[in-house]
């Protein structure tokens, strides 16, 4: 797909588009800067389960139409439900169960920020397990100005993928940090021209679908179970002989004597 595409001038929920063992989701309200309204919470756990079902699916790369990743969940729906205007309006829970969602993905994820990221986009491309983002862009985290205590796996990501001081800097302060700082603390992994974004977001998520499937969905597990401290030894023990014993295992042994590429099953 061309970079920073547009889809079209009509805003509409995120979009799943699937090719090569690859899955794309865009966010796709470019008049609104990618803002996420309440029933594209919904939309989005709907995806990340098809994804997770799929096991033809190796990696994802999650990205936005236009000149913004995402500006946020929508100001003004949470405005209405605080106002008691808005009765179908998703439980205040329903964004961190999405982003949670997200992060819980059996398949690597690759955000692949293709413009200014605001308030709870911040924490969906922190739920990634990589980020790649453009010259020029900015983050934001308005918590602190809009009176809001942040929830609870939301300042987790921020404190184990950025470290205390950093999260301190961007909650407390309220203020904007530029592509270069975003790199430098972390949230980023690399910068790139904007018209390069897709192409090298791509070009990762094919060297992630290339390898053993069980034995990336078993090791991302683990890494981010041992991040906070909550290691499932039980669950490690299991996938380790579940993957010794598979034939991709077996492929990959023959694959690395042989000096070729393996070619991986999934099983």
């Amino acid at each position: 797909m061309p970079d920073n595409a547009e889809t079209g001038s009509q805003s509409t929920a995120p979009l799943l588009s699937v090719a090569d063992s690859r899955a794309v989701v865009r966010l796709n309200r470019p008049r609104e800067h990618n803002r996420l309204e309440p029933g594209d919470l919904a939309v989005l756990r709907e995806i990340f389960n098809r994804i997770d079902a799929d096991s033809s699916i190796r990696a994802l790369v999650l990205t936005g139409t236009g000149k913004s990743f995402s500006s946020g969940f929508h100001i003004g729906a949470l405005a209405d439900r605080l106002a008691g205007k808005d009765a179908a309006v998703e439980d205040r829970d329903a964004f961190e169960r999405m982003v949670d969602r997200l992060e819980a993905l059996r398949v690597p994820t690759i955000a692949a920020l293709n413009g200014s990221v605001y308030g709870g986009a911040t924490d969906l491309a922190l739920a990634c397990d990589f980020c790649i983002g453009v010259e020029g862009m900015r983050l934001l985290m308005p918590a602190a100005r809009l009176g809001i205590v942040y929830y609870a796996s939301g300042i987790r990501r921020y404190v184990t993928r950025l470290g205390v001081a950093a999260a301190k800097k961007l909650f407390l302060t309220a203020q904007p940090i530029d592509a270069a700082e975003m790199l430098r603390i972390g949230y980023l992994d690399e910068v790139v021209a904007a018209d390069g974004l897709m192409s090298r977001a791509e070009a990762l998520a094919a060297t992630l679908a290339a390898n053993a499937p069980l034995a990336v969905a078993g090791l991302k597990r683990a890494i981010n179970e041992t991040a906070v401290g909550a290691l499932d030894r039980d669950a490690l023990g299991a996938v380790r002989a579940l993957c010794a014993g598979s034939a991709d295992h077996a492929e990959g042994v023959r694959a690395w004597a042989e000096k070729r590429t393996p070619v991986f099953a999934g099983r």
